[in-house]
C-alpha cells in the first residue's frame, strides 16, 4: 500500500504523502483517533475520525517531513503546509 491516502474529514481534505512519511508518529500522538501507523510504519488516516478539524491541522503541523496535506474544501485553500 504505497499510494497516498486521502479522506474528507469535516471541511478538510486530508492527504498522507506516504513517500514522505518517516513514521515519526507525532501525528498519532496529537490525533490518535485520526492517524495511526500501519505495518510499514507509515501514517494512515482512520475513516471514522472523531477529532476536531483544528486538532487534525495541529497533527499535520507536527509532522517533521510535512507528509500530511490539509486542504479546506470550502475555499479550495491549502491550509497545511503553507507555501
Amino acid at each position: 500500500m504505497n499510494q497516498d491516502q486521502t479522506y474528507q474529514i469535516g471541511k478538510y481534505k486530508v492527504t498522507v504523502l506516504r513517500d514522505m512519511c518517516i513514521g515519526a508518529a507525532t501525528c498519532t500522538a496529537v490525533s490518535p483517533s485520526t492517524f495511526q501507523l500501519d505495518a510499514e510504519n507509515k501514517a494512515v488516516i482512520q475513516e471514522a475520525s472523531t477529532d476536531t478539524p483544528e486538532n487534525i491541522v495541529m497533527a499535520a503541523q507536527s509532522c517533521p517531513t510535512r507528509a500530511i496535506v490539509v486542504v479546506d474544501t470550502e475555499t479550495g485553500e491549502q491550509v497545511w503546509p503553507v507555501e
